[in-house]
């Protein structure tokens, strides 16, 4: 089942029904898919794997199975670009499991229709309770239905860096033998003390 995170517009969601069973037969997950038009027409897909960590080859890969598959099924009129890539740090959060998975870290979360006056809300994620998104904002823990959001973003903190980072050690993505020691600011600040 795709919601509007992944797939907003109706051609987006076709191109979702297409592509996720290509996407997921690879071993791979949809995040997004975006056909943007403009001067030029750009088919926009970010996948993952189950675990997180994608690489570029991961993203090749995808790009010629699912090339092969709309080029069958022709469904863009227009010529285009086929863009895969990862989520990125500060990635969009499509799917209920982004939100239990990513608890604790900062997130913009926007919604359809006014929710209390407000459309925009800025805070640490709680988790999830049933189909509601829970997000500590100044006011408090408030929930917001899934249903209810147009969009949602992870925010880009050290601490999401840092974990990041050390998912990818774990899973073997970084070699650390390849990095010099880097002076934080932090460091140098307490130097000048």
């Amino acid at each position: 089942m795709t919601n509007d995170l992944i797939a907003k517009a109706a051609i987006d969601r076709r191109m979702a029904e297409i592509i996720t069973p290509v996407i997921e037969d690879l071993g791979f997950e949809l995040v997004r898919v975006r056909l943007m038009s403009g001067k030029t027409t750009t088919l926009q897909i970010m996948a993952d794997k189950p675990d997180g960590g994608i690489e570029v080859d991961d993203c090749a890969q995808i790009s010629l199975a699912v090339g092969a598959v709309l080029d069958v099924e022709d469904p863009i009129i227009d010529e285009y670009t086929l863009e895969v890539s990862s989520p990125g740090i500060d990635r969009p959060l499509t799917r209920l499991k982004d939100f239990e998975a990513f608890e604790g870290y900062e997130v913009k979360l926007e919604t359809a229709d006014l929710i209390d006056g407000r459309r925009r809300f800025k805070g640490a994620l709680a988790g999830i309770e049933g189909d509601e998104v829970l997000i500590n904002v100044e006011e408090g823990t408030i929930g917001l239905r899934f249903e209810w959001l147009s969009d949602a973003k992870l925010v880009l903190t050290d601490d999401l860096i840092s974990e990041m980072l050390r998912q990818r050690k774990a899973l073997g993505a970084i070699d650390e033998t390849q990095f010099d020691e880097i002076q934080t600011d932090a460091s140098a600040e307490e130097e000048n003390d």
